[in-house]
């Protein structure tokens, strides 16, 4: 059987810091038919720069002006000449046997529309401090029980974990341009839903780089809720499509009820332009849950917030629990720096 190529895809913005890191695991693959391609989305500082100091025979490095990156990961697609895919953001990492171990069971067995997956740990400066937690989803499963999975417990797995076969990824299509929020998620439900079986993949390994605290309230911006909402109607879309059953509609409103916080105005009664439009959003979802046959409730807080919620609203209330789980993530990210320069 001939060895099939991978194609490596990487998108990369402002990621300097980390790019070289996931060049190099890329390149360390013992998997030798490879290529990768990396994608520029307009960064200013000096990402290009590091990547072209790479560029060769099967490291190629394209760019374009900044449009997401959804964008640079179909544009890295149209680029892509191998059998396989395998996504990676320029901050995550492959361990050396990733491909490998993945491809061990694809030959001698030629299903186009099986996906394989593998686990993944979190980290956040030093790959030998990430932890590996398991989850419903680290396992074999069928198309119909990864998403029942993902719906009823709001699991979900890294772009990293994915090796791909051409076939199964020119079925689901390129990823969707349109949203900003989300955008794996639901590229994740399409792949998957369009899988024949789900494979996976326990000793091949990738890391994902947890660094980036971003900004606080770009969650609760009406762009955001806007893609959240398109985002989470299409990944419903995937399971209704495999099966429209009591089961699927349940774990569809439970996913729905999940996200409904995002969709909340702080207070009903006012409309200024931006609780207008949440508003809008909101009568959207309720109409979409009563399509499924079901009813969607107000949205609960952990008892620490509800007085805030009581006083303030919603909004406030989700707002401080995110600055505190925010909080949380910056001491862990100064506590693995510290315990890496012991």
């Amino acid at each position: 059987m001939k060895t099939p190529l991978v194609s490596i895809l990487m998108p990369a913005y402002n990621a300097e810091r980390w790019i070289k890191e996931a060049i190099i695991s890329c390149i360390n693959q013992t998997w030798s038919n490879k290529e990768l391609i990396i994608v520029n989305d307009g960064s200013q500082d000096n990402t290009l720069k590091i990547a072209k100091q790479f560029e060769g025979k099967y490291i190629k490095v394209a760019t374009q002006d900044n449009m997401g990156a959804a964008a640079a990961r179909n544009k890295a697609l149209a680029i892509a000449n191998g059998e396989f895919i395998q996504w990676l953001d320029a901050d995550d990492l492959l361990a050396p046997d990733k491909l490998s171990q993945q491809l061990k069971y694809y030959i001698g067995h030629t299903r186009a529309r099986v996906l394989y997956s593998s686990s993944f740990g979190k980290f956040h400066y030093f790959p030998k401090n990430s932890k590996f937690i398991a989850n419903a989803l680290w396992q074999d499963l069928n198309p119909i029980e990864w998403l029942l999975i993902k719906f009823n417990f709001n699991y979900w797995m890294a772009n990293s974990t994915w090796l791909i076969n051409r076939e199964l990824i020119e079925q689901a299509g390129p990823w969707d341009e349109r949203l900003s929020m989300d955008d794996d998620g639901e590229y994740a439900c399409r792949i998957v839903a369009k899988s024949e079986a789900i494979k996976f993949v326990a000793e091949a390994r990738s890391y994902y780089r947890q660094v980036n605290i971003g900004s606080i309230s770009r969650s609760t911006s009406e762009k955001a809720s806007k893609s959240l909402l398109s985002s989470t109607c299409s990944s419903i879309n995937h399971l209704i499509s495999l099966e429209d059953s009591e089961r699927t509609r349940a774990a569809c409103l439970k996913y729905l009820q999940r996200w409904l916080y995002h969709f909340y105005p702080e207070k009903p009664s006012i409309y200024p332009d931006n609780e207008k439009s949440l508003c809008e959003l909101l009568d959207t979802i309720n109409h979409i849950a009563d399509k499924l046959g079901g009813k969607l409730t107000q949205p609960e807080v952990n008892w620490k917030y509800k007085l805030t919620k009581k006083i303030f609203g919603m909004r406030l209330a989700m707002y401080i629990r995110n600055l505190l789980s925010y909080s949380k993530l910056f001491t862990s990210m100064c506590i693995d720096r510290l315990d890496g320069n012991l």
